[in-house]
């Protein structure tokens, strides 16, 4: 299948403030425009989660996550030396990122994809965007476009079709300031 026409329709949807579930390296994910308060809580009423447990933010390049971060030079070192890539690294927040995305923390959780077309659904939409499992808490994810639209269908607004990396894990997250692994991915 031609990607190019479900990506552009996908990316619109997130440049108009909507919801879409896409293939990720491990499972499917939920993304919008992370400074779109209303689409940050339809994914959260979606997935039955608080908002106070924050949200990843994924780009597909550098330029797309740094306004979103606060890091040293040697941060940004070890960041990117797992970048692109299935590693979320936990940082400090940029002040001007809404409580919405961090939960009120100061820290934030960002990852540089090497999934191809969560990559380019990134570049597309001209953003960074939410990423998230498509599913309720605590439930299994959704590892195929059908199960994410069984699972989230009635909450957002397009499933991208598309196979996610078969990593069999979600991503390692890792402490920016220390390195240390807060889940083995």
């Amino acid at each position: 299948m031609n990607s190019a026409g479900p990506l552009r329709i996908a990316a619109r949807l997130i440049q108009a403030g909507g919801v879409v579930a896409y293939p990720t390296e491990s499972v499917f994910g939920l993304g919008c425009d992370p400074l779109e308060e209303s689409a940050v809580e339809r994914i959260l009423v979606c997935k039955h989660r608080r908002a106070s447990a924050g949200l990843i933010v994924l780009g597909a390049d550098l330029q797309q996550i740094e306004p979103y971060i606060s890091a040293s030079p040697a941060q940004l070192n070890r960041m990117c030396a797992t970048w692109p890539g299935p590693v979320t690294w936990v940082c400090d927040a940029s002040p001007a990122v809404p409580a919405w995305i961090t939960g009120g923390r100061k820290t934030l959780a960002v990852r540089i994809t090497d999934h191809p077309l969560a990559a380019e659904l990134c570049r597309l939409s001209g953003m960074a965007i939410v990423s998230t499992s498509a599913n309720r808490s605590g439930r299994p994810p959704a590892r195929s476009a059908l199960q994410a639209r069984l699972r989230v269908g009635d909450h957002v607004d397009y499933v991208l079709p598309g196979a996610t990396g078969g990593r069999k894990r979600p991503s390692e997250i890792r402490d920016a300031e220390s390195g240390e692994i807060i889940r083995p991915g």
